[in-house]
């Protein structure tokens, strides 16, 4: 699914009077989720799941074309764990 079927879906069950509108509420919702996160929140959305923010330590990978041992660097990742609503809709 694109941005753009996903605004369709939302405009569609919202009631918000227009797709613009509509869209300004899923960049506002994307924006605060980003935020909250690079700041090192988590965020749960009850019967939806939970994102968060966790941090892979560094590791010795292997380059595929000439199989020279690198060196990847420590990260931060978004993990993210889905509610019993969301596993229930999937299964």
């Amino acid at each position: 699914m694109t941005k753009a079927e996903l605004i369709e879906k939302i405009h569609a069950k919202s009631g918000l009077p227009t797709k613009a509108k509509t869209e300004a509420a899923l960049d506002a919702t994307i924006a605060a989720i980003t935020e909250s996160l690079s700041a090192g929140e988590s965020i749960t959305l009850t019967g939806f799941g939970s994102f968060k923010v966790t941090k892979r330590a560094a590791r010795k990978g292997r380059n595929p074309r000439t199989g020279e041992e690198i060196k990847i660097p420590p990260c931060s990742v978004v993990k993210f764990t889905p509610g019993k609503n969301l596993k229930d809709a999937v299964n």
